[in-house]
């Protein structure tokens, strides 16, 4: 502080007292009327705050103004914050602010931060104990003024995106005396009913005393007790109530909550009209797929038919019959050859007895080719047996046996649909007992 023998020019006097303003005054909360309002092109707001019997300037420059939630008019009652300063080319102090308010709506802002802060730090707000809603609703309960916008609005758009659901009004007071009270008792009994997949609560916008009974502690523990999954809808998409933090989704605006409540029917219909082509798709190709392969499976039996293959066999079994004959037949010479050769050295001898026994070892010999040839068609005729009991057992023929056909075209194709022939065609019928010669006259198809 300078001596008071010294001298100090106007501009170092108020720079001295703005220091010491600044200094004592670093932020005060200030309540009044505003007076001699006045908003230029710069975007800056300056006023006076006046009670009964005295007056302050203020300013709110630009940058803070642009955050305003309402228009300040003369008369009109608000709460400022801001440091007090002076400005010194005309020695006039002033609050320089920092936050603007009604005056009502501070105290009722205050309020309500102190109350959210209190039920968040209980954990009544947590993310973890909230629910998903349902995908496809079919019964809606919406909690609101049956005489406003915000019921029209609701329906309008439910209607439009999924017609199917059902929308009941429950009709509730949503701002006034006692209204919260109502809220809570309706929605609470609504809950315990178990009608509804979902519960609206839904209100146009209005300031925050207008708001005020969504804000309730009461109504924000039930709406958070709730076993129905709730969806809060309170006022604009910059208001925010204490049932918005409880409710297990906040919708910016009651139209907005109707667009997530349900899902879009054209898109739904979109979407089943792509999964019927697909599963369209999937049938045709798996129809064709076993077409082919039931193709395949009777031109593998036809190529293996079992008159074919008996007839193989058979002729299998003939040439191993002739090369086993002959082979004995050829061992027969030999034999004969060697004991004729024997008989011969041994009458050179004259071994009377030799000779006979060699005789009757000739006469024994010569009876066994017979044997084992015998023997040996009787082993392949039994094995020719079962393969014809095989084959017959998987022959088509049997299943012809039993009253049924097979229509063949003239060039042996199998006929399997009336697409496969047309007016005039010549088919054989295979029946169990022989063939019938056809004529196609009409076709007519069934389906």
């Amino acid at each position: 502080m300078p001596a008071s023998n010294h001298t100090l020019t106007p501009t170092q006097l108020n720079t001295l007292a703005r220091d010491l303003l600044e200094g004592a005054f670093p932020a005060v909360l200030v309540e009044g009327e505003i007076g001699n309002l006045a908003r230029p092109s710069s975007g800056h707001v300056y006023f006076v705050l006046k009670d009964a019997r005295a007056s302050v300037r203020c300013a709110l420059f630009r940058p803070k103004s642009q955050w305003l939630k309402f228009i300040p008019r003369e008369g009109m009652q608000v709460l400022v914050r801001g440091r007090l300063t002076l400005y010194e080319p005309r020695g006039e102090y002033q609050l320089v602010l920092d936050t603007m308010e009604e005056a009502g709506e501070g105290a009722l802002r205050r309020a309500f931060d102190a109350l959210k802060a209190r039920l968040t730090e209980e954990g009544l707000f947590d993310t973890a104990r909230k629910r998903a809603l349902p995908a496809f609703p079919r019964r809606i309960g919406v909690l609101t003024s049956p005489s406003g916008a915000v019921i029209r609005d609701i329906l309008s758009v439910l209607g439009r995106r999924f017609p199917l659901v059902e929308v009941e009004l429950l009709p509730v007071p949503v701002q006034g005396e006692g209204a919260a009270t109502q809220i809570r008792t309706l929605l609470q009994r609504a809950d315990a009913s178990g009608r509804y997949d979902v519960l609206v609560l839904a209100r146009g916008g209005g300031s925050l005393e207008d708001l005020w009974a969504f804000n309730d502690e009461a109504l924000a523990r039930a709406v958070a007790a709730c076993a129905t999954p709730t969806v809060s809808a309170i006022g604009h998409e910059t208001d925010f109530s204490l049932t918005d933090f409880a409710a297990d989704l906040r919708a910016p605006t009651p139209s907005a909550a109707a667009e997530i409540l349900v899902p879009d029917a054209a898109a739904l219909r979109t979407e089943l009209a792509r999964l019927r082509q697909r599963l369209h798709a999937l049938r045709d190709t798996g129809l064709r797929e076993r077409a082919q392969r039931a193709d395949r499976s009777w031109l593998r039996l036809l190529a293996l038919r079992p008159q074919a293959r008996l007839d193989a066999w058979q002729q299998r079994i003939r040439h191993r019959r002739q090369l086993l004959e002959a082979a004995l037949v050829q061992r027969l010479q030999l034999d004969n050859a060697n004991l004729h050769s024997l008989a011969l050295r041994l009458q050179a001898a004259h071994p009377r007895l030799r000779i006979e026994r060699l005789r009757e070892r000739l006469r024994s010999m010569a009876g066994r080719p017979r044997t084992l040839v015998a023997r040996r068609l009787q082993h392949d005729a039994l094995q020719l047996t079962g393969l014809v009991r095989s084959l017959d057992a998987i022959s088509p023929l049997r299943t012809v046996a039993r009253g049924y056909s097979i229509l063949q075209r003239e060039d042996g194709r199998i006929v399997r649909s009336t697409a496969d022939v047309t007016t005039g065609d010549r088919l054989h019928a295979r029946l169990g007992d022989g063939l019938l010669q056809l004529q196609v006259e009409g076709i007519h198809d069934e389906n």
